[in-house]
């Protein structure tokens, strides 16, 4: 009888641990270990960084010019490689990726810049359809997903628009769907608002949020208080290259983390 009771107590246990060991294995999407990142020995321009960064995270990246934010960015998509540590995407470890492997590694990643970076000569359907066709996908796959990309950013009714008959937020709407278009892991936005004006800012962090409801990791590098403010997520705070504020969910902090 001992035993038996043993054996049923063994087993009302074992629902009860198996939270605990999954949480201990929560996924990361990214990750920095001990990275540091020098151009000169004199000069590191990142140092010590620690960072985890899980599935769906929405990250307010902040800080002073020069703190470090676009080489963070760039270790990110492996446009620069850490001089020690380790970052790892995924399992995939940055510094060990070969140069025939970083196209496949990029359309993991989704880039939104503050210059937009479009063809002028190609309407919004074409500047978001010419990432898929680089990417090789068929017409019939472009035919069927550029539309509900451009639904997704609101600008179902711009389609044939080009860049200049476009209003600066429009624009950058079009390079969030270019964005999004190679279904990516993780949407980058380096200074997305740069170039526009409050209304237009507002609109953009909130298309960010919305993405990031789909299940998309933000990385969002900014100088703009009132979007990183808006935003209310993560905020992950350099200076001189170090992390000296990270916080589940909070504003604009730079230097002292309060």
């Amino acid at each position: 009888m001992e035993k038996e009771e043993e054996k049923k107590e063994e087993i009302k246990k074992e629902p009860e641990e198996k939270p605990e060991e999954e949480s201990e294995k929560e996924n990361f999407v990214i990750k920095f270990d001990k990275v540091d990142k020098f151009y000169a020995e004199d000069a590191p321009v990142l140092k010590g960084i620690n960072l985890e960064i899980k599935e769906g995270e929405f990250i307010s990246l902040v800080g002073p010019s020069g703190s470090g934010k676009s080489t963070f960015l760039k270790l990110i998509y492996a446009e620069e490689k850490p001089t020690e540590g380790n970052v790892l995407f995924g399992e995939i470890s940055i510094a060990t990726i070969k140069k025939s492997k970083l196209p496949a590694h990029r359309r993991n990643i989704g880039t939104i810049f503050q210059d937009f970076k479009l063809l002028p000569k190609r309407t919004a359907f074409e500047n978001v359809a010419y990432a898929m066709e680089v990417s090789g996908f068929s017409k019939v796959e472009i035919e069927e997903d550029v539309p509900q990309i451009l639904e997704i950013v609101g600008l179902q009714n711009k389609a044939n628009k080009f860049p200049h008959q476009l209003s600066g937020g429009e624009q950058q709407k079009v390079a969030i769907a270019r964005a999004l278009v190679n279904k990516p892991l993780v949407i980058i936005a380096d200074e997305p608002t740069g170039n526009l004006d409050p209304e237009s800012s507002q609109d953009i962090v909130e298309l960010l949020l919305e993405i990031n409801k789909l299940g998309k990791t933000i990385v969002l590098a900014s100088h703009d208080k009132e979007i990183v403010d808006r935003a209310n997520k993560r905020v992950v705070a350099l200076d001189n290259g170090k992390i000296v504020c990270d916080t589940k969910k909070g504003k604009y902090k730079v230097i002292k983390c309060t």
